[in-house]
């Protein structure tokens, strides 16, 4: 083990003296505008360093051309797929910048509310706005049919009335409206306006979890370093009022057998809410059923505003129905 650590330590001093003679500091000036007046200074200094980095993993791992110009037919390949971010979450990068939020905010002394986790990159935007509760599902499709309910509060346990709670989720199948388009382009997605006790309900069907497109980039490089693809039935969720944060998180179905091995690496434990089959006939009737039905019962906590902290709208482009 020693033998091997000073080996690679060896190793990359050697590559850091490659990359520090000339022609190499002067090319890498030219290629991130270092050596020009005009450009934005921060994005020269991240060019810099990611091509820097760049030219030590193929010093270091000895790149032949031929497997640079593989990698990058897969980036463009991995563009015309539109799996962009879905390969940013199965990397670990959307979960990575969740950690650093929740990092400045413990800095900055907010403690408690409910945990984020990623958005990914199936929501789209302007699902029809309900009042107080609202039914998901208009597709027809067999399923056990899901009530979830709770109440948006606070983080001193407060009520938030008015708060939007957009929900989307995945079909039975696994697949998302719009970009699965045997589905109408609203199926299974909703906003919610909370009540003036903050509460919100609605009735849907129990999603299943999904894997990557099985013929796509993002499986083919999963497969290549011996990892699956796939994910935990779950519910994404935005939670927004006026003077409040942001929330983005979503909530997983306890005894997925992906539950603790999600490839997008989203599932935190106080996201794993109780989970109860409903089988009595009274209740059933109360909803109109015909057989049982499941029931989730789940509260959201809320961070008010605060400017020592960076804001948790995020931009990035979303797909929207036409």
């Amino acid at each position: 083990m020693t033998n091997n650590l000073s080996q690679h330590m060896g190793r990359a001093a050697v590559i850091d003296d490659l990359l520090k003679t000339s022609p190499i500091p002067n090319l890498m000036d030219r290629i991130s505008g270092l050596d020009q007046p005009g450009g934005d200074p921060r994005l020269k200094q991240i060019v810099g360093r990611v091509v820097g980095d760049l030219f030590k993993t193929i010093e270091e791992f000895d790149v032949t051309p031929a497997e640079f110009w593989s990698a990058v037919s897969y980036l463009t390949a991995l563009g015309q797929s539109n799996e962009g971010g879905l390969l940013a979450a199965g990397l670990g990068f959307e979960h990575f910048l969740d950690l650093r939020f929740d990092e400045k905010e413990r800095q900055a002394g907010l403690a408690g509310g409910t945990p984020r986790t990623i958005e990914g990159p199936l929501w789209l935007a302007d699902a029809p706005m309900e009042k107080g509760s609202a039914r998901l599902d208009q597709d027809p499709e067999v399923g056990e049919v899901l009530f979830m309910h709770g109440q948006v509060r606070d983080t001193d346990g407060n009520p938030v009335p008015h708060a939007i709670v957009d929900v989307w989720h995945a079909n039975t199948k696994g697949g998302y409206s719009f970009f699965d388009t045997s589905q109408s382009p609203y199926n299974l997605r909703r906003q919610i306006e909370t009540d003036a006790e903050g509460r919100y309900r609605f009735r849907s069907i129990l999603p299943a979890g999904y894997g990557c497109p099985p013929d796509g980039p993002t499986q083919a490089l999963l497969t290549a370093i011996g990892r699956h693809g796939n994910r935990p039935a779950h519910v994404h969720f935005f939670v927004s009022a006026p003077g409040y944060r942001k929330l983005t998180t979503q909530i997983n179905i306890a005894g997925d057998e992906y539950l603790h091995d999600d490839f997008a690496f989203a599932t935190r434990d106080e996201l794993i809410p109780g989970v109860t089959r409903n089988e009595d006939p009274d209740a059933m009737r109360e909803n109109g059923l015909n057989g049982p039905f499941t029931e989730i019962q789940f509260d959201f906590a809320i961070h008010r505003e605060t400017a020592s902290v960076p804001d948790t709208v995020v931009v990035r482009d979303h797909a929207k129905a036409a």
